[in-house]
């Protein structure tokens, strides 16, 4: 990577970022704010996530292009405030990665992985501003999170104190322990208790993903993906023999689903 090339480049996007904004810039960009800039920095961070998981290296590119132009708009609109620019930003990182890797910086040994995330979590833990207390710290975990990811986040926080189940075994058990729970409240035919059991089931399916060095998040999301690829492969092979999906038996959509998932193998 040409120091150069780069230094120009990101300069080129920060001044077009500044004309979009001017006086003689575009109308639309110069009625955005904060609020509604949030909104595509979360849509723009979705569209990366997706292009990872199947797109083109090239689209990648595009989609981190797209991510990084949101959060090229949210430092200019700080620094129409006076409160920090893009420099700003960059610096600050570089300052906290380098002080989160004395490992590589400085003189600390680390011998493994596990060893550096802990070391991590103690110095993001002295960094801390707030109070001292655990349960602060879980929450600064941002609401905003899809609740998967923050169900993982949540119990990974608490982990860090020893509030955990000891081994993937133990969180099976509860598992099994809210299935049950969750079906009661369904035989008992009610709505409010069910909902409550299923949401404690998911949370500990997140704990139980965790466990297994996975995040639900992600797991989730490609269980979407998988789905989404399957109902195509059965609509097709509906519609190769000549049934509309929409005309199908559901005996004739589960022949062609079950298909569908042989042929993958």
């Amino acid at each position: 990577m040409a120091a150069d090339r780069l230094a120009a480049s990101m300069q080129s996007l920060v001044d077009l970022m500044a004309r979009l904004r001017g006086p003689d810039g575009c109308p639309w960009d110069v009625r955005q704010t904060d609020d509604t800039v949030k909104i595509y920095l979360l849509e723009e961070a979705y569209e990366v996530l997706d292009a990872l998981e199947g797109a083109t290296p090239q689209e990648v590119c595009s989609e981190l292009g797209d991510l990084l132009f949101q959060i090229i708009f949210l430092a200019h609109l700080a620094s129409e405030r006076k409160e920090f620019d893009f420099t700003d930003v960059v610096e600050t990182v570089t300052r906290k990665m380098i002080r989160r890797h004395p490992h590589i910086f400085g003189n600390v040994q680390m011998e493994s992985a596990e060893d550096v995330a802990a070391n991590w979590a103690r110095i993001k833990q002295a960094e801390n501003t707030g109070p001292g207390n655990v349960s602060y710290r879980l929450q600064k975990v941002p609401p905003g999170l899809p609740a998967l990811l923050r169900s993982h986040r949540l119990s990974e926080r608490a982990a860090k104190v020893g509030f955990d189940w000891p081994d993937a075994e133990e969180i099976w058990k509860k598992v099994e322990e809210e299935v049950g729970e969750a079906r009661a409240a369904m035989d008992h035919e009610d709505p409010e208790a069910m909902a409550s059991e299923l949401g404690d089931l998911f949370f500990t399916l997140a704990n139980l993903a965790r466990h297994w060095g996975e995040n639900a998040e992600n797991l989730v999301r490609k269980a979407n993906h998988k789905f989404l690829m399957r109902f195509e492969k059965m609509e097709k092979r509906l519609t190769d023999s000549g049934v509309r999906i929409e005309d199908a038996t559901l005996d004739q959509m589960n022949a062609a689903w079950e298909d569908a998932k042989e042929r993958e193998g």
